[in-house]
């Protein structure tokens, strides 16, 4: 049996996770989506990032970004690597790719803002 508080919506219901064999019993959810996080959170937990990256430009040190789509949570600190290791030298709009395919994962890191469009 397994504790975990659910993120997907603001209840933050308190689950009892309890493995059955090949099933997964979920109780303590108020909605469909606290069972589905649970089982997830079992079977292949995934997160999405939101973070900075570094730029050349002294009046927009960092730009904001995030995962184009959930990652495998084992793979954070991975992607969180990449992400420090980015410096930004050109101007870029929201949308744009500033990693593309992240470690293999077929996800990109994306520009969340157009504070360096010129």
């Amino acid at each position: 049996m397994k504790e975990l508080v659910c993120i997907v919506c603001p209840n933050g219901c308190a689950m009892m996770i309890e493995e059955m064999g090949t099933s997964i019993k979920v109780s303590g959810n108020q909605c469909k989506r606290g069972e589905e996080f649970a089982v997830s959170e079992m079977i292949h937990p995934m997160r999405t990032i939101c973070s900075t990256v570094k730029t050349n430009f002294p009046k927009v040190p960092v730009l904001p970004v995030r995962v184009s789509e959930e990652i495998p949570k084992d793979k954070i600190s991975d992607v969180m690597r990449e992400i420090n290791k980015m410096v930004v030298t050109k101007p870029i709009s929201i949308g744009d790719v500033i990693i593309e395919n992240v470690l293999g994962l077929n996800v990109n890191i994306i520009a969340t803002s157009n504070i360096l469009k010129e």
